[in-house]
């Protein structure tokens, strides 16, 4: 770690407004465009970026300088991701079960998809982005992470491992299980549409 980012960690442990405004102004756009690689609704990304710079300003204290300070960031950008998909995922099968036990609540995909300018998914239309989504998030967690980070976020493998606390062989291993996966689960998706 060098000096000048030590010296920012100890000002943000001291809890001083400049260095807090200069962390938002350098990871801001970082947080969100990987928030919006994995959620892909405006809102819910702008919710999840949030929560990430609470967590980070509330733990800071306990950065332990093993990897940089983006590692670190990116690492919780990445589980808070994770965790707001868990969450959402848990409350739509609450909501199939509602509707088998006959209290019917609809589900709403369109409204999900709302938000589809990020730089990194130029598709020819909403319903692809809407396809490949739904196709990503039915991957491992480990997988989705992996992909996401790489694809959309332009991580290198090297990146990746230090994010999510793996071997660069490890993260090779699981992009090349996620794009098969994928590949079939695609596959499966546009038989049954034909």
């Amino acid at each position: 770690m060098c000096l000048e980012e030590e010296n920012f960690i100890n000002d943000l442990i001291e809890r001083k407004q400049s260095a807090y405004s200069k962390l938002i102004d350098s990871f801001q756009q970082k947080v969100f465009a990987t928030c919006i690689s994995f959620v892909p609704n405006k809102e819910d990304a702008e919710d999840i970026a949030q929560d990430v710079f609470v967590e980070v300003f509330n733990s800071i204290g306990k950065f332990k300088g093993n990897s940089k300070l983006s590692t670190w960031i990116y690492r919780i950008t990445t589980n808070k991701c994770l965790e707001f998909i868990r969450k959402k995922n848990t409350k739509k099968r609450f909501a199939f079960m509602q509707s088998i036990m006959g209290n019917d609540v609809p589900m709403d995909k369109s409204k999900y998809f709302t938000e589809m300018n990020h730089p990194g998914i130029i598709l020819e239309n909403k319903e692809k982005s809407e396809t490949l989504f739904l196709a990503i998030n039915q991957l491992s967690e480990e997988q989705r992470a992996v992909f996401t980070l790489s694809k959309i976020d332009g991580m290198s493998n090297k990146e990746i491992g230090e994010v999510i606390n793996k071997s660069v062989s490890s993260v090779e291993s699981l992009m090349f299980r996620a794009k098969k996966n994928l590949q079939k689960i695609l596959e499966n998706f546009y038989k049954n549409e034909k």
